[in-house]
């Protein structure tokens, strides 16, 4: 039976976030758990592109896990991927080198229906807008610093990384990125931070949190995680892939005012009004981390200061 709201919520992503042209071809790729969205939206791109494909595999283990050479060549032929998929395939060599190439490459792991339709629906130039103010206040800045009541203090140093903004409108040959999205972003320094984080909204590959996880950082590496069993499967996820997936990756906040936190991670690490801290791989933004595997964990209601001056309080952006 066809679903007349996700159908539109895949129209609007492949004509508006994504500007699909009658030109062009188009790779849809899913796996059985994503298949009601994955044919979805190879259903709406077929009305418009010149060539669709829908193409299903295996889910994935983990975030950040390499598909076969096969199907990292085939990506390249296309002018347009869109990875509905269980697991992540933002941070992986295959996606990277398919933007290379000239591909559009956008992904959605973990998407839902509910998700496609809700945060598809929210005023794109209010999310641009709220990115760019947070992206100009953190450009050229030499650290951050995030705190809460709950006890997360850690400082970030930032210097000479680049700034992302992240709305998920994927126009440009090359250009790779999450959708739904909302998000600015940057790869904190290797080995260069120190604190306390509190996660206390969700972790990627967990989900929501029944209590908060508490993790001391040490020169860019976690080096305690304390806290019930999520926090030992949060540990053992990383301490499986080694010591480099210890390593902070990347910091990000939050700017899309429709996302809400449902424990997956795709639309928790857009909300507004949060930050997110990630370990793992961070060579698509600009880092130096080159392991299989990219873990975000949310922090609620947080402070950030950027070289001193403060951009938000509890979660309310002081922009």
């Amino acid at each position: 039976m066809k679903n007349s709201k996700l159908d539109k919520a895949s129209r609007i992503a492949l004509e508006h976030f994504l500007g699909l042209k009658s030109t062009e071809k188009l790779l849809i790729l899913s796996d059985w758990n994503k298949r009601e969205i994955g044919l979805s939206l190879y259903d709406e791109g077929r009305k418009i592109a010149k060539e669709t494909i829908y193409l299903e595999i295996k889910p994935q283990n983990i975030n950040g896990e390499e598909p076969s050479s096969e199907i990292a060549e085939l990506f390249k032929q296309f002018d347009l991927v869109v990875a509905a998929t269980t697991k992540s395939f933002t941070h992986t060599d295959a996606r990277r080198n398919a933007c290379a190439a000239g591909v559009r490459f956008a992904t959605m792991p973990g998407i839902t229906e509910d998700m496609m339709s809700r945060c598809l629906s929210a005023d794109v130039n209010k999310i641009i807008a709220t990115t760019k103010q947070v992206e100009k206040a953190l450009k050229n800045a030499k650290e951050v610093k995030v705190t809460t009541k709950l006890g997360t203090d850690i400082t970030l140093p930032i210097i000479g990384r680049k700034i992302l903004p992240s709305t998920g409108i994927l126009l440009e040959k090359g250009a790779g990125g999450n959708l739904p999205s909302g998000e600015v972003y940057c790869a904190p320094l290797e080995g260069k931070s120190n604190g306390t984080i509190i996660f206390d909204g969700s972790i990627a590959g967990i989900g929501i949190l029944e209590s908060p996880i508490l993790v001391n950082i040490k020169d860019g590496y976690a080096r305690e995680f304390i806290g019930g069993k999520q926090a030992k499967q949060f540990e053992k996820m990383l301490s499986e892939v080694g010591e480099d997936a210890l390593q902070i990756a990347e910091l990000g906040i939050g700017t899309n005012y429709k996302a809400k936190i449902t424990g997956i991670i795709l639309e928790d690490e857009k909300v507004l009004g949060t930050v997110h801290i990630a370990f793992g791989n961070n060579k698509s933004m600009g880092g130096i981390i080159e392991v299989p595997i990219h873990i975000d964990g949310l922090i609620k209601k947080p402070n950030v200061f950027v070289d001193g001056k403060q951009i938000m309080k509890s979660g309310k952006l002081l922009l």
